[in-house]
């Protein structure tokens, strides 16, 4: 064999590894979620959300399609908006039958590589019920856990030659979890600073490395903290490390899990371990602990009124992000999924993913951003203050 066809073979080889590595790395984040989908579904039965179920603003209209519009396109990013886009695409094919939609999850950062560069990570028959790649190799969509930076925006700018759009789909609240067998009432910001960050830019003195400097007595007093976090593909990650910790450093000992998925699966099997992640990742074992903006401030918990006049601290909005190029616009197909997505019936299927619906006001800036018409007041919102 000549030297040029052994280094084809070892080529080929290292490559079927990888997407042995890959595939089974798929696989095993699936099992993670389903396991967490028999806890949140319990979750669900039990307490439906710290205030109760989120409800869609009622001035927010229903979802009338224009008629039959045929396509396929992918969407990428966030785990935490996996679940959320996923529902919605599904709730979405059930009015537009000729609409093929793509969902895949991975990392806001990780997807942000491939939508610039309009190359998806989706392979053959991936995100298919009946098996053949049914959508284009470019990335549509992007769905991102935070907005993106100025940075990142100049260069899709550069790429394409005009902005990228921004729409923000949900409001969310990173919420802070712990094992539902611990007491802990609460956090003030600079607690959760000193628990998560080595660099305690909000003030604490000392690290907090037992549950017993937080106030926990008798068993729990000399109990170590078990931290928990998201890897750095994750746009929560990101989120959590610039508002909680005012972008200090995370301690080297947070135990890094692949996903929102994977990080709530380990506190429930954990009572001393605390961590982040979505709102919409609640479960039976674990449990969600008010936060205060400082030290003798009263607790907040996230809601959808708290999270929605800010007052909840780590609130923030989810975003899907797409390439409207001012003189063609967007593909018909895609476009006509935004405005399920800004329905009455869209934002259904937020509530029920776990997240909290926009407020009609919201949801009259996205249309006009989409179309380029203003909404009449009296057809999305009769209650913007």
């Amino acid at each position: 064999m000549h030297g040029s066809e052994k280094r084809l073979e070892r080529s080929e080889q290292a490559a079927t590894v990888q997407n042995q590595r890959v595939r089974a790395s798929g696989l095993i984040a699936a099992f993670v979620f389903i396991a967490l989908l028999g806890l949140m579904g319990k979750a669900s039965a039990e307490h439906p959300g710290v205030h109760g179920k989120p409800v869609v603003d009622a001035a927010v209209a229903a979802y009338v399609p224009v008629g039959k519009v045929v396509g396929a396109f992918t969407i990428e990013g966030s785990d935490t908006m996996q679940p959320i886009v996923a529902k919605i695409a599904s709730a979405f094919r059930e009015w537009q039958l000729g609409i093929k939609i793509a969902v895949q999850g991975g990392g806001t950062d990780t997807a942000l590589m491939g939508f610039l560069q309009n190359q998806s990570r989706i392979r053959r028959g991936d995100g298919s019920p009946g098996g053949g790649h049914h959508v284009s190799g470019g990335i549509a969509l992007l769905a991102a856990s935070r907005p993106l930076t100025d940075n990142e925006r100049k260069d899709f700018r550069s790429r394409y030659g005009y902005d990228v759009t921004e729409i923000p789909i949900a409001l969310d609240a990173i919420a802070v979890y712990v094992n539902r067998q611990n007491p802990i009432e609460g956090l003030a910001l600079e607690q959760l600073d000193a628990i998560f960050s080595k660099d305690r830019k909000r003030g604490m003195q000392e690290d907090i490395t037992t549950w017993g400097q937080l106030g926990l007595k008798d068993e729990w007093a000399q109990q170590p903290i078990h931290r928990y976090g998201q890897d750095k593909r994750s746009g929560t990650r990101a989120i959590f490390i610039q508002k909680a910790l005012q972008d200090g450093n995370l301690r080297p000992d947070v135990q890094v899990k692949a996903g929102p998925a994977s990080e709530i699966l380990a506190l429930s099997r954990d009572v001393l371990g605390i961590g982040y992640a979505s709102i919409g990742f609640q479960a039976s074992p674990v449990r969600i602990i008010p936060l205060a903006e400082r030290g003798g401030a009263a607790f907040v918990a996230p809601s959808p009124e708290s999270v929605a006049n800010g007052t909840y601290p780590l609130s923030r909005q989810l975003y899907l992000y797409a390439k409207k190029d001012p003189k063609a616009g967007l593909q018909p197909e895609v476009l006509e999924f935004f405005k399920f997505v800004n329905s009455r019936d869209g934002q259904d299927m937020v509530v029920k993913a776990g997240a909290y619906p926009l407020p009609a006001r919201q949801v009259a800036k996205n249309l006009e951003a989409l179309t380029g018409t203003v909404v009449a007041a009296t057809s999305v919102s009769t209650s913007v203050n």
